[in-house]
């Protein structure tokens, strides 16, 4: 069975840095897209970031653009955001989501296909990990 098991948040000064894992366990795709989401409770949950197998083709919203980095490693089966010079406002909790059938470059990289991954069913989703910035 096919599962992600997000890691790396944590409490960190503005400023610092994190990298968060998206790992997959039994993947067996060769091509898919990436999601990550970020939700803070009473809030509606916003996209951060995406990845896609089609060129490596990849997305920010405009207030992580240029402080976050989203990679893939085949080898590990392992999505990555490397996130730096974190700001308060980045408090939140992290979800990454899967989009695997014929369709996952509905849902990445652009602002607008993002925008179709928040309102869609993703293929799997992770667990969530928190990421805390302190000020």
């Amino acid at each position: 069975e096919v599962q992600l098991q997000a890691s790396g948040g944590g409490l960190v000064q503005a400023g610092g840095s994190l990298r968060l894992s998206c790992a997959a366990s039994e993947w067996t795709f060769d091509e898919f897209a990436i999601v990550w989401f970020r939700q803070v409770a009473g809030k509606e949950r916003e996209g951060v970031s995406c990845i896609s197998t089609t060129a490596g083709a990849s997305y920010y919203r405009p207030s992580v653009q240029g402080r976050f980095t989203v990679s893939i490693d085949r080898h590990k089966n392992t999505v990555y955001l490397e996130m730096n010079n974190l700001k308060p406002e980045d408090t939140a909790k992290y979800i990454c989501a899967a989009y695997t059938t014929e369709d996952f470059d509905y849902y990445c990289p652009t602002a607008a296909k993002v925008r179709l991954a928040l309102a869609a069913a993703p293929n799997y989703w992770g667990q969530g990990t928190q990421v805390t910035v302190s000020s």
